[in-house]
């Protein structure tokens, strides 16, 4: 098997670092943990518990993909395992993902089935963002047919999670990353302050002719949202840009601002209709996207930094 080093990219994760740490160390592997200057305690942890462990101090909270790309730098395994402090592999997933890499040589990532602390599946297969997509999830579309391709490939309905093979991208949670595809593509974006940026990452790969793998055999636990501190309304905002920004890089400037527009409906239209703090969400989140427009949004993702913290989905 190839070498391997994981990279845990982590911000104020204090609570959920030992578990996640506890389940990669001792096999071999070199770990890092790329800290996005936490203030509660996480490196204290990290250098407490588990001496073997490398940090790496950020001065700042820089975003996932440029602390990953940090950990890239550190490390020099063939392959990469990029992982949130609060998940961790379930018995030999680690390996397994190693495993399939290594028979599938255009395999640039491949990630795991990943399951709630309880055992159930997460959403991990998902389809690349297109306007028809966003539609389907923020008008509510997708609720009328999950498994059906045509209102959820969004969430990857229609796709057989059973099965190993290939698929557009996988959640960022977990994912085993070929160096030589990284490099060959120069990394994470680093405009993608958080959200988007592994979906940027495995449309480029594909782009060039490598290949994104799910392997269901390979199971990790996500517990989600493992950060503290976080503003769900500056999150939610946040994850929207990241979608428009996707558009915008990879499908032109127009259809970045029909984005804008369809989400700002989408928005008004959830502010009515939903209840409570997502209704709170929502309205915030219109109020937002009709104050700026398509250039202001693109401009401004990185004055969330420090205001914002890193759970993923």
């Amino acid at each position: 098997m190839s070498s391997l080093s994981v990279v845990v990219v982590s911000y104020n994760s204090e609570r959920f670092l030992e578990r996640c740490l506890d389940a990669v160390t001792g096999r071999g592997h070199d770990v890092v943990v790329v800290d996005n200057a936490s203030q509660d305690g996480s490196v204290e942890l990290v250098r407490r518990l588990f001496p073997d462990v490398r940090v790496l101090e950020l001065e700042s909270n820089v975003g996932y993909g440029t602390a990953s790309d940090a950990g890239f730098e550190v490390t020099t395994g063939d392959y990469v395992l990029v992982l949130n402090p609060d998940a961790w592999p379930l018995g030999d997933a680690v390996e397994r993902l190693a495993e399939a890499a290594d028979v599938s040589p255009w395999a640039a990532v491949v990630g795991p089935r990943l399951l709630t602390p309880e055992g159930e599946p997460h959403h991990t297969v998902r389809g690349f963002p297109t306007l028809w997509r966003l539609a389907t999830e923020y008008f509510f579309l997708r609720w009328l047919a999950p498994n059906s391709r045509a209102l959820n490939a969004f969430y990857g309905g229609g796709i057989d999670t059973s099965r190993h093979g290939a698929v557009e991208w996988v959640v960022g949670a977990a994912v085993l990353v070929r160096r030589a595809a990284f490099d060959e593509v120069g990394g994470f974006d680093t405009h993608f302050f958080m959200f988007d940026e592994e979906v940027d990452l495995c449309y480029r790969l594909r782009d060039v002719g490598w290949e994104v793998l799910y392997d269901p055999h390979a199971e990790f636990v996500h517990v989600g949202g493992g950060s503290t501190g976080a503003d769900r309304s500056a999150l939610y905002r946040e994850q929207l840009r990241s979608h428009i920004r996707f558009l915008d890089k990879h499908r032109g400037r127009r259809t970045a601002s029909r984005s804008r527009t369809m989400l700002l409906w989408a928005m008004r239209l959830r502010s009515l209709v939903l209840h409570g703090e997502r209704r709170r969400i929502s309205f915030q989140a219109a109020r937002w996207l009709e104050r700026h427009d398509i250039e202001q949004l693109l401009q401004n993702e990185r004055a969330a930094r420090g205001r914002v913290s890193l759970p993923r989905e």
